[in-house]
């Protein structure tokens, strides 16, 4: 198929110095083809996903302002947004429980359809559920660009990319690593696509590891698993390197904040983290590399491997009173959410040369006047399409004649302004 790319790949390069590791990256270039600049969904399709038996909504580039009763179908429309990136969505869910169930609780293929507006013309893109792949019994998302079947859900990231906030994020900086990883994760993804195999091949080869010395402890065939702890250290250190990258370019907006949303301090800590500080990255994948070697009877008894980019975590440090956001109030940790949110806009916006969708789910209910005047405010000022969700519509009165408003009753859509 012959295809237009947006954007040219982005490599991550590691230039190997002496006492510490410099990590280089490529200009992330916006191709000749101007069509990068100011996204937007103009058109979505849903059938048979979630609530909606069939329903299409046609919009402007402006932001969207859905409002309703709760269980109206406000969320399952950002989720099905969140399907035209890759990935999982926004609820993580399994794509066989994601279509509209039945008279007997059966649910259906689903498929969501968009017509994405850029400054060069539009483009088609469309998933749903692989009927084919689902009848061997496996999950798998059909992907379309522009008519054409794709292999790979991840050239939906070459012209798309979109930030979600969800009320289950609330409790990001309390809860375990592991939401703070996939969250970072995600945020690098939208800059590098090749970060998401990355991540696949180290946990897969993590996971094959895990189970050879599970079953065969001492015994296991030693030249597949130093084969399999290679691919866990050349990914790994990747891995760790392009969230480093990410972090220290959040930091960089985030510690110069002013305003409602609190500066703050963005990094990764983790043991491989500690050791690219401190020498080259050729010795820490080696160091690595043997550390694996070592472990194998440790891992084996403790079910699991001790080290590595899957036990890193997401450091975050409110600047205004100093204390990590797991121990700030909850008001202050979701104005540190927003701003993290807010400022990988912002640096796609310089670096990337188009806006991610925003899709932000009853983001402005927990927040003070103050703090919702000053987020619409940020939208508008960086031209996103953001996607926003509320019972109370009264909320948004302040985009009034700035946004798009859209009432969701019963999984129908009414335009109202």
């Amino acid at each position: 198929m012959c295809r237009r790319r947006i954007f040219k790949e982005r490599l991550i390069l590691i230039e190997l110095q002496n006492p510490a590791i410099k990590i280089i990256e490529s200009v992330n270039a916006v191709a000749s083809d101007p069509s990068a600049i100011d996204v937007s969904v103009a058109q979505v399709t849903l059938t048979d996903f979630r609530c909606y038996a069939f329903e299409r909504l046609e919009c402007g580039p402006e932001p969207v302002v859905l409002s309703g009763p709760n269980g109206a179908g406000k969320t399952n429309l950002l989720e099905a947004l969140s399907f035209l990136v890759p990935g999982r969505g926004l609820r993580r869910a399994r794509l066989s429980a994601v279509g509209r169930a039945d008279a007997g609780g059966l649910h259906k293929p689903w498929a969501v359809a968009a017509s994405i507006e850029t400054t060069a013309g539009s483009i088609n893109l469309g998933t749903g559920l692989d009927i084919t792949k689902s009848s061997e019994g496996r999950e798998r998302r059909a992907v379309h660009v522009n008519g054409e079947t794709v292999k790979s859900q991840a050239v939906l990231g070459e012209y798309l990319n979109a930030l979600w906030l969800t009320p289950q994020m609330d409790r990001l900086f309390i809860e375990g690593p592991s939401a703070r990883r996939r969250f970072l994760d995600r945020l690098v993804f939208g800059y590098d696509p090749a970060h998401a195999g990355r991540v696949a091949a180290y946990e897969k080869a993590m996971r094959e590891r895990s189970r050879l010395l599970r079953d065969q402890g001492a015994g296991a065939d030693a030249a597949w698993l130093a084969a399999l702890e290679e691919t866990m250290a050349a990914r790994g250190i990747a891995v760790v390197a392009a969230r480093q990258l990410m972090a220290a370019r959040l930091h960089k907006i985030c510690a110069a904040r002013t305003g409602v949303f609190p500066a703050s301090e963005i990094a990764v800590a983790g043991g491989l983290e500690t050791w690219l500080g401190e020498m080259p990255a050729l010795a820490v994948e080696t160091r690595f590399l043997e550390t694996l070697a070592m472990s194998r009877s440790s891992d084996a008894a403790a079910g699991g491997t001790a080290m590595g980019p899957h036990k890193s975590d997401m450091d975050v440090r409110h600047l205004g009173n100093g204390q990590r956001a797991a121990l700030c109030s909850t008001g202050e940790q979701k104005a540190l959410l927003i701003a993290l949110i807010l400022a990988n806009a912002e640096l796609q916006a310089e670096e990337r040369g188009s806006q991610p969708l925003l899709l932000l789910d009853e983001v402005a209910a927990h927040l003070d006047d103050k703090r919702r005047q000053a987020l619409f405010a940020e939208i508008l000022d960086l031209g996103a399409q953001a996607w926003m969700t509320g019972t109370d519509r009264s909320l948004f009165v302040p985009l009034e004649g700035r946004a798009q408003f859209f009432e969701v009753k019963d999984a129908a859509l009414l335009r109202i302004s």
